[in-house]
């Protein structure tokens, strides 16, 4: 149901979404044209975007498009989500269809799949990616408390310290990637980067893990609300992560590792 009018007072331009042609090159999937001066924007509810049928669904997101602004405003959101994970969502499924892929969980794909598949990569840590990333954020702000908290006083000294690093890494990224918090193999809280849509599940990781938290830095995420003042938004999006989604996250990785 379309129910928001947002008016916008920008030049009129192209908002681009990168993915893979068959000749595993990246190119323009998808063009978001950006309202002209004094245009009115309506924008739905996320409960109206669905995937076409397939493999994979869009994870639901539990608030409107507007719950987390200014911090991420609503026209950023609904453009990240109804449109950028929606098509790595449906490219996705065209890509496995029919493929030894196509009934495998998304981490198994991503731990099995050749890296050198240009458009499965894309699409399978696209989707992957931003599932995580949707799950993860929350109006409300909140602090890591539980079997979470006392792991990152344990391994990182204090939250604080967490924190620096983390912001720390999302501002030294160059181009478009992920910064990550991971559950190591060893059943140890990391943080680590990957470049464009890769994630620490796939064979090329520097810390190989099972993600609890991760960050998009891909300029569709924070453009129209910070241009190039990427250190804002890595401070907004840090006051809106849901740190019990982490903390469930973060019990179910170390299962994986035989820590719990």
């Amino acid at each position: 149901m379309k129910k928001n009018i947002v008016h916008f007072s920008i030049l009129t331009s192209l908002f681009l979404l990168f993915s893979c042609n068959d000749k595993d090159k990246l190119t323009e999937v998808v063009e978001v044209p950006l309202p002209s001066k004094e245009e009115k924007i309506t924008i739905g509810s996320p409960n109206d975007v669905k995937a076409d049928p397939g493999s994979f669904e869009l994870t639901k997101l539990p608030f409107s498009y507007d719950a987390l602004a200014p911090a991420i405003r609503t026209l950023t959101l609904e453009t990240h989500y109804s449109k950028h994970y929606l098509t790595y969502t449906n490219n996705l499924n065209k890509a496995i269809l029919n493929t030894e892929f196509e009934n495998l969980p998304i981490e198994d794909i991503l731990k099995k799949m050749d890296l050198n598949n240009a458009k499965l990569r894309q699409n399978a840590g696209g989707y992957y990616n931003h599932t995580l990333y949707f799950n993860i954020l929350t109006p409300k702000e909140q602090t890591p408390k539980d079997t979470l908290a006392g792991s990152i006083n344990k391994e990182f000294g204090s939250l604080a310290n967490l924190t620096n690093q983390f912001k720390g890494q999302s501002i030294k990224q160059f181009g478009s990637g992920w910064v990550w918090l991971v559950v190591d193999k060893a059943g140890k809280l990391q943080v680590t980067t990957t470049e464009n849509q890769d994630n620490p599940l796939m064979k090329n990781a520097l810390i190989p893990g099972t993600p609890i938290l991760g960050i998009d830095l891909w300029e569709h995420a924070y453009y129209l609300d910070y241009q190039n003042r990427k250190g804002s938004y890595i401070d907004a999006f840090y006051e809106h992560i849901n740190w019990e989604k982490v903390n469930e996250n973060y019990i179910e990785a170390l299962k994986k590792v035989k820590r719990v």
